[in-house]
């Protein structure tokens, strides 16, 4: 099966063992990364990209939900083959480009050995060290992407990281959430994102994302993606009692 699966009428999901990247088609023909997984991810997106119809270059922007290596550690690539515009949020900036250490996640008894584990596979599976990169957007809550099909609406939603956004498109009611929210494995339970740099503002967070209106399908990055009644299943999750 081909593991490039359509959620929306614009938006596809390419699935990685560790932090998913969503492709949205934007109104120029070319396309917007959500996230780039870990280093070494690049070829698989930009031939993710072609086989949507992309010609080389098509890739337009790179939107990074935050800092992590998981999400933004192929972006340097990407940038350096296509010339794609990065965008992120304004607290994130720092930690994008690599002029401020990224701040250390406060873990949860519960969330260390997950975290250790996570870490110990990164490292057996001789992943390429992180390159930072230049963010040529810094995004505020309420700003509207430009060039995408629809209203594209960024949300700050500081806790996983300072600078945390999620995007919001009530016209396809779709949501990326970041790291804010997840799936269990097999996609039977919606989970607060682990790996917290302050749990209270990450449960905050999640709790501002299951208020929205005009949400079905929920693109995590961790987890399987939630593709119908996506309000309904994050109105009915408990992220205060995940991970404590």
């Amino acid at each position: 099966m081909d593991p490039l699966q359509q959620l929306a009428p614009h938006v596809w999901q390419l699935p990685f063992p560790v932090g998913h990247v969503y492709l949205v088609a934007l109104s120029d023909d070319g396309y917007a990364a959500i996230d780039t997984g870990l280093p070494g991810s690049a070829p698989a997106i930009l031939d993710a990209v072609t086989r949507l119809g992309g010609r080389p270059g098509a890739l337009r922007q790179i939107v990074l939900t935050h800092c992590h290596v998981d999400h933004m550690g192929s972006a340097a690539d990407l940038v350096a083959a296509t010339g794609a515009r990065v965008l992120a949020g304004a607290p994130e900036v720092p930690y994008v480009d690599g002029t401020r250490p990224e701040p250390e996640p406060d873990l949860t008894p519960a969330e260390r050995a997950l975290h250790e584990g996570v870490l110990a596979g990164i490292a057996a599976d001789g992943v390429p060290p992180l390159r930072h990169t230049r963010v040529d957007v810094a995004l505020h809550d309420g700003d509207l992407l430009d060039g995408w099909p629809e209203p594209a609406r960024v949300l700050h939603v500081p806790g996983h990281t300072p600078g945390s956004i999620a995007l919001h498109l009530p016209e396809s009611r779709v949501l990326f959430p970041g790291d804010a929210i997840a799936t269990d494995p097999d996609g039977n339970r919606v989970l607060l994102g682990p790996f917290n740099v302050d749990r209270a503002l990450a449960v905050a967070a999640f709790r501002r994302l299951a208020a929205l209106d005009a949400v079905d399908t929920v693109c995590v990055p961790h987890g399987v993606p939630i593709r119908s009644e996506g309000r309904a299943a994050l109105a009915a999750a408990t992220p205060e009692a995940d991970w404590s």
